[in-house]
């Protein structure tokens, strides 16, 4: 849509068919301006047409803008565009140029409005129009007294592939396995997630949580066919059946960095190759995957998973550097010197926080669990300690004691201070702690550590019990007066939570920082408060799964793209 005006005015575009859309229209087109009406809905009225009567007046909500829509209508200067997306806006000759994609009216071109579709449609889902409080079909009209009257054609979106962060259509690729095309579902699979072999093993998996089959019996087993596809694949590369994609043809001028090759930062160099940018991701660490290769264990997570996964990635053409920290030496002021138009920040969130109790910081014998698993990772196989005792009950904590088990600890133990309903760590994963060996006691918490000769001896700890609700939505755990006792241990691993370290960022480098050490993001653009520095993962949220980062990133990717361009 553009030029071709006939209006001194000038052309307008209005996106949003609401109450002020309606104002703003009318007003812009008796000034003389030709005005485009643009809304998503099959019928204008936004939020006012779904109510059924307004206050004061109590008067149909309807009858209040009757007069209005009927002016619009009959305007000269107006069109109404409905049923319609806005995809695109490009500057062109001091204007616009607006692309706009619009949805089909009607099931076939010789509809003549009989209904009888409605009646005879076997498809029945939540009608959003009355925010999911009855069930609509697929094909309908939703209010007969809207204008226009037209039909209403929504495709059914399966409540998995809605609960997935990055929203993979799971009944099509689930489909195709049934069909034994798992080629193709995977390709499925690829067009959401660059990691599918990755989330295969260790996603946390909501698709399945809200899976409708589980009301019948058990959810379908999402994670595992993507695990089976994904690896089906990896065998016949392994087998030189199939080769790794060809890299992407580079038709973009401007280069983007990437701080961090964590699943964040993966997934930008993915999509922003795919879309014909050259991209660098600049790693720290010796290895790439951040928390993938550095937090999780390799029992749950095979290196040579991670190394394939990475290496499909590269082999689009994204250029990944190890060991080239972002700091003094290299600062992201230096990036844009050097000629980058973006940058990423996907640095994950690898600093333990404290328990702030006393005796932390005294004694040899105390290691955080990052820097645990991290050593582990990296190849320090040495037994960790005889009696280990992890305190916290996310899946850090039960990794760091299932890996201790692994590295020859004779005894392990994790302490937390909720009960199990509340332990955040997947409910499998702590069943198999317990099955392994590791000692699971809930409703106690350290309030001392103590320890002899500069070493850990053990710590003091209290019993707890649940009050009331706290901010994270869990019953605050509250200390028995006169519970105390000791636990015996020559290794603690605090595993309470983690925060981005962001001691890496130079003196006066000019972005919003929150309270938690978390970059402060404009959560539609991703952007931080500096122009073309955008970040996402757990460097914005704080400890996430990865499948949230992946999503993160492809956020971070789509507004990169439309900020360069």
């Amino acid at each position: 849509m553009n030029g071709n005006n006939k209006n001194e005015g000038g052309n307008v575009l209005i996106v949003g068919g609401g109450i002020a859309g309606i104002e703003a229209a009318l007003d812009l087109a008796n000034g003389g301006f030709q005005v485009f009406l643009l809304d998503k809905s099959p019928a204008i009225g936004g939020t006012v047409a779904q109510l059924d009567r307004l206050f004061p007046s109590q008067g149909p909500a309807l009858c209040q803008v009757s007069a209005k829509l009927d002016a619009l209508s009959r305007h000269p200067n107006i069109r109404i565009i409905t049923n319609s997306h806005l995809e695109r806006v490009k500057r062109v000759n001091g204007g616009f140029e607006i692309t706009i994609r619009r949805e089909p009216l009607r099931v076939d071109e010789k509809c003549d409005g009989c209904g009888a579709c409605i009646q005879v449609c076997p498809i029945k889902q939540y009608d959003t129009f009355n925010e999911g409080l009855m069930l609509r079909t697929a094909i309908d009209t939703q209010n007969s007294m809207h204008y226009p009257a037209l039909y209403n054609i929504e495709k059914e979106t399966p409540i998995c592939q809605e609960t997935c962060p990055v929203h993979i259509d799971i009944r099509r690729y689930v489909g195709l396995i049934a069909e034994g095309r798992f080629e193709e579902a995977l390709a499925v699979i690829r067009e959401r997630n660059p990691l599918p072999a990755i989330c295969g093993r260790v996603c946390n998996h909501p698709c399945e949580s809200a899976c409708n089959r589980g009301v019948q019996d058990e959810p379908i087993a999402i994670d595992a066919l993507k695990r089976f596809v994904a690896d089906y694949e990896l065998k016949l590369r392994r087998e030189g059946k199939i080769p790794y994609p060809k890299p992407t043809r580079k038709t973009k001028k401007a280069r983007i960095a990437i701080v961090g090759s964590g699943p964040a930062g993966l997934t930008v160099g993915h999509d922003l190759a795919l879309r014909g940018y050259e991209t660098t991701i600049f790693e720290a660490a010796p290895v790439p995957g951040g928390m993938l290769y550095l937090g999780i264990p390799e029992y749950r997570l095979p290196r040579d998973i991670i190394e394939d996964e990475v290496e499909y990635i590269k082999n689009l053409g994204v250029e990944i550097r190890l060991s080239a920290p972002i700091g003094p030496d290299l600062t992201i002021d230096d990036l844009f010197k050097q000629g980058y138009k973006a940058v990423f920040l996907g640095i994950g969130a690898h600093k333990g926080l404290k328990l702030k109790v006393p005796g932390e910081d005294e004694f040899e014998g105390f290691l955080d669990c990052i820097v645990f698993l991290r050593r582990v990772n990296l190849g320090d196989t040495t037994k960790p300690g005889r009696k280990v005792v992890v305190i916290g009950g996310g899946n850090s904590a039960i990794d760091s004691a299932r890996t201790a088990l692994r590295l020859g600890s004779e005894e392990v133990s994790i302490l937390y201070r909720r009960s199990r309903r509340e332990m955040p760590a997947n409910p499998w994963e702590i069943e198999e702690a317990e099955r392994e060996g590791v000692k699971i006691h809930y409703l106690a918490a350290p309030i001392k550590i103590l320890g002899k000769d500069g070493k850990v001896t053990g710590m003091l700890c209290t019993k707890m019990v649940l009050g009331k609700l706290d901010a994270s939505g869990r019953r605050a755990p509250i200390p028995v007066e006169g519970s105390e006792f000791e636990v015996e241990s020559d290794l603690i691993i605090p595993a309470i939570s983690q925060e981005p370290d962001i001691s890496f960022l130079h003196e006066g480098h000019g972005l919003e920082i929150s309270k938690w050490n978390s970059f402060i993001i404009d959560e539609r653009t991703m952007m931080t408060n500096r122009p073309g520095v955008f970040a996402g993962g757990d460097a914005v949220t704080g400890p996430s799964t990865v499948i949230e980062a992946i999503a993160a990133g492809h956020r971070a990717a789509d507004s990169i793209d439309k900020f360069l361009r």
